[in-house]
């Protein structure tokens, strides 16, 4: 049983893949909130959080030590990919679809960090009753 959210400690996602998004998220435009100083652009119509489009990937925004204790600098203004990456900590409980908790697993394999939940899809004892439609989750 999780006892408090994994996120903070892990940070695997935001060093592991690009995070690419619609050019208008940026604050320079009305209406966007990513600070363009941390946003490179990829074509004319996407940009990225810079340092996610490198051969070794870290977002700008990423602080601390990847799966020791992170955080993000501009959570409240992070583009839309962070947002709904589907992997959430509310009220204390892991929410998470299968398809996404791969990817979280992906990149914590990449760090050499554990499985987040190793048997999750298959073990009633590592995964209470789903939380919402199509997704479940992980009582702390």
């Amino acid at each position: 049983m999780l006892r408090s959210n994994p996120c903070v400690r892990c940070g695997a996602c935001c060093a592991h893949f690009r995070v690419s998004f619609y050019w208008a998220e940026a604050d320079d435009t009305p209406g966007g909130t990513v600070p363009l100083a941390l946003t490179e652009d990829i074509t004319d119509l996407r940009r990225c959080m810079k340092g996610t489009n490198e051969r070794h990937p870290r977002c700008a925004a990423l602080q601390g030590r990847v799966g020791e204790r992170v955080s993000c600098a501009i959570y409240e203004q992070r583009p839309t990919p962070c947002r709904e990456f589907g992997i959430t900590w509310s009220r204390g409980v892991l929410h998470f679809s299968a398809a996404e908790l791969d990817r979280c697993n992906q990149a914590r394999a990449a760090w050499g960090l554990p499985p987040l939940l190793e048997n999750a899809a298959g073990d009633p004892d590592a995964s209470p009753p789903a939380q919402t439609p199509g997704a479940r989750g992980i009582a702390s």
